[in-house]
């Protein structure tokens, strides 16, 4: 059961805003300070909860960490006593949290609908646009133990990367995945002593010795291998182009359209042309992709449009850009031939 829907009403940077998911790949566009992150971190809380069983407003707290972990600054800023508020749907069941501008606590908050959400659970993993596999040994005792200002996510990544393999032969769907990633990564992920490896035929590099991008692939791999991202599970993915040369972004959205296919739901924040570009010209009439296109219109309010091609996108902030280039390339090739 996949997730269907999000609502807000005065929640960090929107006013109001509702949208429709798609149960296949979901893509997040739009400017800085539209809320990209925001919408993800949200529906990643209300996915990890039904596993932790923590509560619904603490999550929330834990995964965007306002200053001094006063929830009530979550809520859509206003001199004046306000309420914030949020919501997920999967279909019929739905999480809700609402809480006071001035709420300092995440107990003061109210939360609806947890018992029954709760009741079905989901497998989820958010990546990060900061890479951790690096800095995995210690990070997690550290935390536990601690008060560190990091936001959960990073202490969850690593929870879902330590864990063992699954026991027996990988199915036909999975063997796939991971065979695609090896070859981008020219290797397999191992661990030993909480420190993350890289093994090909040079012997193991230690991931702090290996690019960012050949890191974060290989965290993709490492949850495929151990059985997180499987059917029924959701990802999610802030900016997976950062640090990954762009002859890579082609291979990386074909693993996301098979693991969509394989039946994972997933969520994609991105800012580059060519990943949206290479999930378009590789999507085929099975593959379900909904563009959410986040923009400020003329009040300064956070809106949102949804498309299912890559042409009807509208605002492209991004395609806006590139054509923009493209033309004063143009402009100064034709300058300089007329001199």
């Amino acid at each position: 059961m996949s997730l269907t829907k999000l609502e807000f009403e005065r929640f960090t940077a929107f006013d109001k805003l509702t949208l429709e998911l798609s149960p296949g790949i979901n893509v997040f566009i739009g400017a800085n300070g539209t809320g990209k992150t925001h919408l993800m971190k949200v529906a990643y809380a209300a996915c990890d909860v039904t596993k932790t069983k923590m509560n619904f407003a603490e999550k929330l707290n834990r995964v965007f960490l306002p200053s001094g972990r006063s929830i009530g600054r979550l809520a859509k800023r206003n001199k004046v006593s306000t309420t914030g508020a949020a919501a997920v749907y999967r279909d019929d069941l739905k999480i809700r949290v609402s809480f006071s501008n001035r709420a300092e606590t995440p107990e003061s908050a109210k939360v609806t609908g947890q018992p029954d959400w709760l009741a079905k659970p989901i497998e989820s993993v958010f990546i990060p646009v900061k890479e951790m596999l690096s800095n995995g040994p210690g990070f997690r005792s550290l935390y536990a133990q601690r008060e560190i200002h990091f936001e959960e996510i990073y202490a969850d990544i690593l929870d879902r990367a330590y864990r063992p393999p699954l026991r027996g032969p990988a199915d036909k769907g999975r063997k796939k995945l991971l065979e695609q990633l090896q070859k981008a990564i020219d290797g397999k992920v191992i661990v030993s002593n909480e420190e993350f490896f890289l093994k090909n035929k040079q012997g193991n590099l230690e991931f702090t010795l290996l690019a960012e991008g050949i890191r974060k692939l290989g965290l993709l791999w490492t949850l495929i291998q151990n059985g997180t991202l499987l059917d029924g599970s959701v990802l999610f993915w802030d900016e997976p182009e950062t640090n990954l040369n762009p002859k890579m972004f082609g291979a990386l959205m074909q693993i996301m359209l098979d693991l969509q296919s394989a039946g994972v739901q997933i969520f994609v924040a991105t800012h580059d042309y060519v990943v949206l570009k290479e999930l378009d010209l590789r999507r085929e009439n099975h593959h379900e992709i909904a563009y959410h296109s986040l923009f400020h219109d003329d009040h300064g309010v956070v809106q949102c449009k949804r498309a299912s091609q890559f042409l009807d996108i509208d605002p492209n902030a991004i395609a806006q850009a590139f054509s923009d280039l493209y033309d004063r390339e143009v402009n100064r090739t034709l300058g300089s031939g007329a001199q």
